[in-house]
């Protein structure tokens, strides 16, 4: 790499007055966010239970693509990924408060999953069919497992990453490149069931066999998009001048056009199977969203999740400009909520879309909880490995 950098240093910790300012930061967004879905509730806890479930699975999936992207790092045995690895560790832990916040979509499963678990699913020879799956013992012992998989998960590599730190143990790293493909396995089969259980379930006459990697494509996107987000206001901070630069972002750029392509090679596989098969109980999931303002909303995701990002991302010089990459990724976080609305609420608003501030209230709520735990962890640790084994190549990384 040029030297033009090379009289600069890096940051080991969020100096004390800014880490001040983030964990006050994300405590007043989780206080705002509390305030706001506790007002959602008591106005219409109906509403609010479909809006709190998207909300909810927005969260899981952004703590899902964070752990994605540590562990495969660890799995290709990554250099330029030091630092974004560490941030990636820091939204994969947001999975730890999302057991407990999966308690109300628990507390709310009878209005959400109806169809398999109100009475007249005993009337319903298909749902009876499923019955050894679909049943409310097994579904929450299911949702006991995944959370099980995914915390310790999480847990096992931003703990050890944390451990380096201070003992400098090369083993470490080594023990969890070890742990890599197990971790992709379970992390692969449990992301699936749950996007099973939790999204495609509402409707149980409906099924895709490709519906699991559809939500691993926006799961990685919002993931690298907070990812970069981190990224960018530290480098604008000064805090990381040479283990996270602009060639780091321009890496996280093209990582983020890359699975934006992906996504919609995936949206579009799953649209066409469909279309071609022509079976009642497959195309009735997209009936529902081409009529009134649904299908607005499902040409805002064509657009929106796919046509604009990647005209933005082709070139080389947005993935490396501030601005640019940055309003990406937030509106690429916008864009997966309205994803995850598209697959949940028109099993509420059939008719047409209603966009409430119910809505916004719920999501506020999971974003303070995010936002607070991705806050305590920049604020309270280290902001990058600063003892990887592979720090002196993450340095030198340079995009030709």
């Amino acid at each position: 790499m040029s030297s033009k950098n090379d009289n600069l240093t890096d940051a080991i910790k969020l100096p004390e007055s800014t880490a001040k300012k983030v964990q006050s930061l994300g405590l007043g967004l989780l206080v705002l966010g509390l305030l706001a879905g506790g007002a959602a509730y008591f106005a219409d806890h109906q509403r609010f239970a479909w809006s709190y479930l998207v909300a909810f699975y927005w969260l899981v999936t952004i703590g899902l693509g964070g752990l994605f992207f540590v562990v495969i790092q660890h799995v290709v045995r990554a250099g330029w990924s030091v630092a974004p690895r560490r941030h990636g560790e820091w939204v994969s832990t947001v999975l730890v408060p999302c057991a407990l916040l999966f308690v109300p979509v628990a507390l709310f499963a009878k209005e959400l999953y109806e169809h398999w678990m109100g009475e007249h699913a005993l009337h319903d020879e298909l749902i009876k069919g499923k019955s050894a799956y679909l049943n409310p013992g097994f579904f929450y012992g299911r949702a006991v497992l995944y959370f099980v998989i995914w915390i310790s998960l999480a847990l096992y590599f931003s703990n050890n990453s944390a451990k380096q730190d201070e003992t400098k143990d090369v083993k470490l790293t080594e023990k969890m490149q070890w742990m890599g493909p197990p971790a992709t396995f379970l992390f692969g089969l449990s992301l699936t069931f749950a996007a099973f259980d939790w999204i495609m379930s509402i409707d149980p006459h409906w099924y895709s066999t490709i519906f699991g990697v559809y939500i691993f494509a926006g799961s990685v996107t919002s993931a690298l998009s907070v990812i970069i987000l981190i990224n960018i206001a530290l480098q604008r901070a000064g805090l990381l001048n040479k283990v996270s630069n602009v060639e780091h972002r321009h890496d996280l750029g093209k990582l983020l056009f890359g699975f934006t392509v992906f996504y919609a090679y995936i949206a579009f596989s799953q649209y066409f199977l469909i279309w071609y098969a022509n079976i009642p109980e497959e195309t009735i999931f997209y009936k529902r969203r081409w009529v009134g303002e649904w299908q607005t909303v499902s040409w805002l995701l064509l657009f929106g999740h796919f046509v604009i990002p990647f005209l933005v991302l082709l070139s080389r010089h947005p993935k490396r400009n501030f601005f640019v990459l940055g309003a990406t990724a937030v509106w690429m976080l916008f864009m997966h909520w309205i994803d995850i609305y598209w697959l949940v609420m028109p099993n509420f608003d059939q008719a047409t879309a209603h966009f409430t501030w119910i809505d916004i209230a719920a999501l506020l709520l999971t974003f303070g909880v995010g936002a607070f735990v991705i806050a305590r962890r920049a604020a309270t640790g280290h902001i990058f490995p600063v003892a990887d084994p592979r720090l002196e190549e993450a340095r030198s990384v340079e995009n030709l």
